[in-house]
């Protein structure tokens, strides 16, 4: 699901709310999320699961082109469990 179906469903679901409204709706989440990750805050989501930053160490790699070696800085990369419920209602339907 793309951000701008997620954006009709709710304008479909909720009648009352304005496609222009569900877009800044989801505008805002995403937003704060980002900026919750930025900082270092982990992010839970009951039922759904959880956002965390992973850090990776950094490490000698190599040019798959030239086959140089090169140096990869240490780095945050966001991460993301599922959670229980979710697992369960995924392996449900499969």
């Amino acid at each position: 699901m793309t951000k701008s179906e997620l954006i009709s469903q709710l304008a479909a679901r909720f009648p009352q709310l304005v496609v222009k409204d569900a877009d800044c709706a989801v505008k805002m989440i995403l937003d704060a999320m980002t900026e919750a990750l930025a900082v270092g805050h982990r992010i839970e989501i009951r039922g759904f699961g959880s956002f965390a930053l992973n850090h990776r160490p950094p490490r000698v790699s190599r040019n798959p082109k030239s086959g140089e070696k090169v140096d990869v800085p240490a780095k945050r990369v966001p991460h993301f469990k599922a959670g229980k419920e979710l697992r369960e209602r995924v392996v449900a339907v499969t």
